[in-house]
């Protein structure tokens, strides 16, 4: 009897174990998908978040590029302004300096006229006193300056441009010998005809024809042409350096001596 109650007691503890395993399996199961669930979640959350500080970050470095590259712009437009600034100062300076300049240039006017004046016949005076040596070009070159004078569509400039432009010719002169033709009235026998000129600086004046046979000098005490075949060869040799026919070389001709002062 007491066999038949153990056996009985015994079947129901292997009953209620086995329910007891079945629940706990049915729990355990119900456990385990949860947690995967809940990983799940937190991972998508986590995801999710990563990707949310991923675009603070991204936007973070976006805004740091902006702020690297309006500083370098910053500092570049400091540059320009320095440079802008010295510019302009140095542009104001200009500008007082031609606001000067304009206030003087009635003055300038005044007095560069009356200058030119005295150059241009002081020019024509030098021309009528010197030895006759290309006369009407040199004439014609101080009436030109005369002329110049009275145009108003010339600016003061190169009317003085002009003036130490014809100042300058005549002082080339008197450092250089010259070759050039000319017609010489030289009066009973020799008449009128053309003669190979030689001017040496501004100190002698000769003439000869192309065939030699007459040969003379300027003589400035007579103020006339004087025929003298004396120096017949070495002025032909004159002529020839200086048509540049031969090499230069030592030359004997009458020079004029100078006066002295009354």
């Amino acid at each position: 009897m007491k066999r038949c109650i153990n056996n009985s007691l015994a079947s129901k503890c292997r009953l209620m174990t086995i329910s007891l395993v079945l629940m706990s399996g049915s729990l355990f199961g119900q456990t385990v998908d949860d947690v995967l669930k809940a990983d799940a979640k937190r991972l998508q959350l986590a995801q999710a978040s990563q990707e949310r500080i991923n675009e603070k970050v991204e936007g973070t470095r976006t805004l740091t590029d902006q702020y690297r590259a309006i500083n370098k712009e910053i500092d570049g437009l400091k540059v320009y302004n320095r440079l802008m600034t010295a510019q302009v100062q140095g542009q104001e300076a200009t500008l007082e300096d031609i606001e000067i300049s304009m206030d003087q240039v009635d003055v300038i006017n005044r007095q560069i006229f009356p200058l030119m004046e005295r150059m241009i016949d002081g020019l024509d005076q030098s021309v009528a006193l010197d030895i006759p040596f290309l006369l009407e070009e040199r004439v014609n070159r101080v009436d030109g300056l005369k002329l110049l004078m009275s145009r108003s569509d010339v600016s003061v400039a190169e009317k003085f441009r002009k003036v130490m432009e014809a100042y300058q010719i005549e002082l080339d002169y008197g450092s250089s010998a010259e070759f050039y033709k000319q017609s010489l009235d030289l009066g009973g026998d020799f008449g009128i005809r053309d003669y190979n000129m030689l001017r040496v600086g501004r100190i002698g004046l000769y003439f000869q024809s192309d065939d030699s046979s007459i040969t003379g000098i300027w003589d400035v005490d007579q103020g006339a042409w004087v025929v003298d075949d004396e120096h017949r060869a070495e002025i032909r040799k004159g002529l020839r350096m200086a048509r540049q026919l031969i090499a230069p070389e030592l030359m004997l001709i009458p020079l004029q001596a100078a006066k002295e002062d009354s």
